[in-house]
């Protein structure tokens, strides 16, 4: 066997060697003793070839195997042996270690007693399964009160949590089938931005949203979730494909802004952004964004331009970021929790201020704790808006989308007010109510027994005014002991604030709203729950029984009042000659 220097030394070179016959002529030709000779080398030179048997041979170098889109040896649990999901995206292999936020520290002693009991009951053999499940009651106790009161950086530091849940990881729990799409037509595909069609129970969707990582390998890679021009171009052609075939839009925001690089800048990230803004008002199909982490400034604003804005609990949604607006107002990034509560910042706040449209809960200890619980609830709020915006036609879907943009910033500062209606605006005091003790209760209810039965006895009218002043003094005593019990079990705070949510939505709306019915029923089951745990809870059911004791009282001699009027009705015809002659025949 000749080698490749040796086969192409023997090789004379003529310009008119291969007039008239085709290079692939030539290379077809087994014959021509030139087959495995690379085309770029018979680009570079004109030869003879003298007819020997040679045979030339090459190593080929081994190179990785790319899996793209999908591996060649799908998973055996995959049905039928196809993938639903198509997207480089893969589950980690590592497990994500678990991060403490600050404000979480407290709850570590219970955790790390519960961990100190356990390998204690496994080295000894004992049984303490009931000193294990009082401290874990204790502790998800605990993290119920510590995220049912929670300030705004609190919430920002959970809205930043490392181990949140991902655009993509919410994608694969709710979607049936899903095809990632890649590059803006231009050269780019920005990892930051991630763009696909994906079903929902049958229906499609095109589905665009913020990639932030899930380790630090990956957040350098999706560049930390903060696009470039590349990635909103990218969304932009993916938003035109979806309005040309019809596709209702669902966006997730996560991002802490658009990357404000030198480069970005010379690229045409303000362009890039702009144009998006001014498109998304324009396109004819549904639009729907959630904000699963934090939402940052246009960045966030560029995918955000939608029919509804729904936001996770614990999500937050700004202009600056706390920080920024600390260093820019204080001098100092150490007042960024104030700067977060005056900003306004979190899902209640911006509910309040009409520019969030819904509320999607995370269970406590944020969306981390439980991704795939905060998918399904992510699923169900995309089935039910959707459902109503498909309603619409495409001129009440545009204007839909313009109302809810024009609405914004109706707010007047500095107006003076008035001096005729200054006189209403003062603070009403509140009405005490004088507690009345168990004794005296019992008192006034005995003799108010005593009056009904004479009344009974005598055949006249119950005294109706004693019942109601009587049952409207329990009401109002009972309405205190429940204050009271809630203020005990410190749900006060939580009550108003669901209190002013109600009081802002129309009667129609609070129909439609199932997050606000799910937080009013979590609420009351909260309190049925723990009532019987109220300080005042034995005065509170006394009264409550008194309650319940007098108002079937009252309704009885309302029955016994309407008998009685009844009967005088009945005897006043039967005495009418005319009724008595004819009873006679």
């Amino acid at each position: 066997m000749l080698s490749l220097e040796q086969e192409m030394a023997s090789i004379s070179y003529s310009p008119a060697a291969f007039d008239g016959t085709s290079a692939s002529d030539l290379l077809r030709s087994s014959s021509s003793s030139v087959t495995g000779i690379p085309l770029k080398t018979l680009g570079k030179v004109r030869f003879v070839v003298k007819r020997r048997d040679v045979i030339v041979a090459a190593k080929m170098r081994k190179m990785k195997k790319h899996e793209y889109p999908w591996p060649a040896d799908p998973h055996p649990n995959v049905k039928g042996g196809v993938l639903t999901h198509l997207s480089h995206f893969k589950p980690l292999k590592e497990k994500l270690k678990p991060v403490t936020l600050d404000f979480e520290k407290p709850l570590d002693d219970v955790e790390k007693k519960i961990v100190d009991v356990r390998k204690m009951a496994n080295e000894t053999g004992l049984d303490f399964s009931d000193q294990i499940i009082s401290l874990e009651n204790k502790y998800q106790q605990a993290l119920k009160e510590l995220y049912l009161h929670l300030t705004p950086i609190q919430r920002v530091n959970i809205a930043r949590h490392p181990n949140r849940p991902t655009f993509l990881d919410h994608v694969f729990n709710i979607t049936d089938k899903f095809v990632e799409l890649h590059g803006d037509r231009a050269g780019y595909d920005d990892p930051a931005i991630v763009t696909g069609i994906g079903t929902i129970d049958g229906r499609r969707y095109m589905f665009i949203g913020q990639q932030k990582g899930r380790n630090t390998k990956e957040n350098i890679q999706r560049n930390f979730g903060m696009p470039t021009p590349h990635g909103y171009r990218k969304a932009l052609r993916m938003m035109y494909y979806a309005d040309h075939h019809g596709f209702p839009i669902v966006t997730f925001i996560d991002t802490p802004g658009a990357y404000a690089d030198l480069k970005s800048e010379e690229l045409g990230q303000g362009e890039a952004i702009a144009h998006n803004l001014r498109t998304m008002f324009g396109l004819k199909v549904p639009i729907v964004s959630i904000v699963i982490g934090e939402g940052g400034s246009g960045g966030a604003l560029a995918i955000g331009c939608a029919n509804k804005l729904l936001m996770l609990e614990n999500a937050v949604f700004y202009v600056a970021s706390p920080e920024a607006c600390a260093a820019i107002l204080w001098k100092s990034a150490k007042a960024s929790p104030k700067a977060a509560e005056k900003l306004r910042i979190t899902a209640p706040e911006l509910c309040k201020l009409q520019i969030c449209d819904g509320i999607i809960p995370e269970p406590p200890g944020g969306a981390h704790a439980g991704a795939t619980w905060t998918s399904q609830e992510i699923k169900a709020a995309i089935n039910e808006t959707m459902d109503e915006l498909t309603a619409m036609d495409t001129e009440e879907l545009l204007k839909h989308r313009m109302h809810k943009f024009r609405k914004l910033g109706g707010f007047q500062e500095g107006v003076p007010i008035d001096p005729k209606k200054k006189v209403n605006m003062k603070k009403k005091e509140e009405k005490t109510v004088p507690r009345s003790s168990k004794a005296e209760l019992e008192g006034e209810i005995e003799k108010l027994k005593q009056q009904i039965l004479k009344a009974k006895e005598s055949s006249t009218k119950p005294p109706e005014v004693a019942l109601k002043n009587m049952i409207e003094k329990l009401k109002e005593e009972a309405y205190h002991e429940y204050s009271e019990a809630i203020r005990a079990m410190g749900l006060k705070d939580r009550l108003e604030m669901l209190r002013e949510e109600v009081s802002k939505v129309n009667s129609k709306d609070r129909l439609m709203n199932p997050v606000l019915m799910d937080k009013i029923e979590k609420l009351k089951h909260e309190l049925n729950q723990s009532l019987s745990a109220a300080p005042n809870y034995t005065i509170l059911k006394y009264k409550l029984d008194m309650l319940k004791e007098v108002s079937t009282a009252k309704s009885l001699s309302k029955a016994a009042t309407m008998k009685q009027e009844v009967n005088k009705k009945l005897s006043e015809i039967m005495g009418r000659p005319e009724i008595k002659e004819k009873l006679e025949h």
